[in-house]
């Protein structure tokens, strides 16, 4: 079934209402977002992305709705990994957390645009030349086994902040939310803007990771690209909610592998057994509350006892 031009044209509608109310309205001066504002925050965008899932099951059917609500698990899954990496990024340029929620908008905006491009080329290159599913069933398989490695992870370096100094000088202080200033007459890259490039650098990497594994599920066009929109939308309140806490999930990465893996071999295997669309956000559910309960049970088991106001 072809999506309608006037589908399109409303949901991008809706995503630049967002944007904009979210600048200009909602987050216009630079603030702290609250433990409690962005467990709100995540609440929200995570009923908005299950609620549109149930439109596209009344409009398109339960397989789409299916297909599409996988690929909002994914994406939401390896957006736990951004967390990690996001907080490395504003450690290293020692952004303060006031301003950290502007950068992270600038981000968003920049990640849907470039999300939109892998979108339209992986596509493209799926209806022409079929055997890309192996090449992006490969890419999982490797991005999988590479995250079970130790020092499997993205971690930022210096190389892009060098590479940053020499198209445009920057300086170590902020001044305010600018992100770039006057400076005897050039302009000057403030840390807002490094920090900013270097998150849309990481993005891209995860890109690679994510966009195979959700045309695993499907290959519909605007499934994946709405999948991708709910997920990256939701990403900044839950940085911060999660980017305190992401590291207690000691069991993280090897369920973020499985899930990656699992894409993997249903796209290797697409031409000998169609896997059901159901199998796929079953799977991604169940690996996650694993991961989420052996990770608290750990975290218990490593709790010192304490006697008399003494850790054991």
């Amino acid at each position: 079934m072809t999506v309608p031009a006037w589908a399109w044209a409303a949901f991008i509608a809706f995503v630049v209402a967002v944007l904009l109310l979210d600048l200009f309205v909602l987050h216009r001066r630079a603030q702290h977002v609250s433990l409690a504002e962005a467990a709100a925050w995540s609440a929200v965008w995570i009923a908005v992305g299950l609620g549109f899932g149930a439109l596209l099951w009344s409009w398109r059917g339960g397989d789409v709705a299916q297909a599409y609500l996988a690929g909002y698990l994914i994406e939401k899954s390896l957006s736990l990994d951004n967390v990690f990496v996001f907080t490395v990024i504003f450690s290293m340029f020692a952004i303060p957390p006031r301003y950290q929620h502007r950068v992270l908008m600038a981000g968003i905006i920049g990640a849907l645009a470039m999300r939109a491009a892998f979108i339209a080329g992986g596509s493209a290159l799926l209806h022409s030349f079929h055997a890309a599913v192996y090449v992006f069933g490969a890419v999982l398989l490797w991005t999988a086994l590479r995250m079970l490695r130790p020092g499997g992870q993205i971690h930022p370096g210096r190389s892009v902040p060098r590479l940053i100094q020499r198209v445009l000088p920057a300086t170590d202080q902020l001044h305010g939310q600018r992100f770039l200033i006057r400076e005897r007459g050039r302009w000057v890259a403030t840390p807002l803007l490094t920090a900013l490039i270097v998150v849309e650098a990481a993005d891209v990497m995860f890109a690679v990771d994510s966009i195979p594994a959700i045309f695993a599920v499907t290959t519909d066009p605007f499934v994946v690209f709405t999948s991708n929109v709910f997920a990256i939308l939701g990403l900044r309140a839950l940085y911060f909610l999660l980017a305190g806490a992401v590291g207690r999930f000691r069991y993280l990465r090897a369920g973020l592998s499985l899930i990656l893996a699992g894409a993997a071999v249903k796209l290797l295997l697409s031409d000998i057994y169609a896997i059901p669309v159901w199998a796929s956000p079953a799977f991604i559910a169940s690996v996650l509350a694993v991961v989420a309960v052996m990770s608290v049970l750990e975290g218990r088991s490593r709790e010192p006892v304490t006697v008399a106001g003494q850790a054991l």
